[in-house]
């Protein structure tokens, strides 16, 4: 290779590299928990990476009764607020997943499942904070109060 190729190559590079878009990688990270008959999930607590820039959470439903009657959702939202959006998706009703609509609170929610069914949610991460205070919940009528848990984040 001559010297003006060489410069040339050089001068071609550094100009593409200007010009490349600066992306990061997205990045799914994937979680899974069951809600079963006994009303109870199988996990307190989840922990999202602080590399992750989406989440998709997996809710499976091992037990045997219909959504009618033991169904359960996966809900989303800052600690200091999840009992209030509990208690007003008691009244959004099943065909709403009780969970109310467009409020804002709620940072992610699955629909309700029964016996035999799978359901996920993807939500990005630039909805949480690192370190944030985050519970999961099932807001199915009279579930919350025991099947909830923990989401860290970083």
């Amino acid at each position: 290779m001559t010297i003006s190729r060489i410069l040339a190559s050089t001068v071609l590079l550094g100009a593409l590299s200007v010009f490349a878009p600066l992306t990061h990688a997205a990045k799914t990270c994937e979680l899974a928990i069951e809600g079963n008959d006994a009303m109870q999930f199988n996990k307190q607590s989840l922990a999202v990476a602080a590399d992750c820039t989406e989440v998709k959470l997996t809710l499976s439903h091992p037990g045997k009764l219909p959504k009618s009657a033991m169904g359960h959702n996966w809900v989303l939202t800052e600690t200091s607020v999840f009992q209030a959006v509990a208690t007003a998706g008691m009244s959004a009703g099943l065909p709403n997943d009780y969970v109310p609509k467009d409020d804002a609170r709620v940072i992610a929610h699955t629909k309700v499942i029964g016996a035999g069914e799978t359901t996920s949610v993807t939500f990005p991460t630039s909805k949480l904070k690192k370190g944030g205070d985050y519970t999961f919940f099932c807001s199915f009528p009279g579930h919350w109060s025991v099947m909830k848990g923990k989401l860290t984040f970083g």
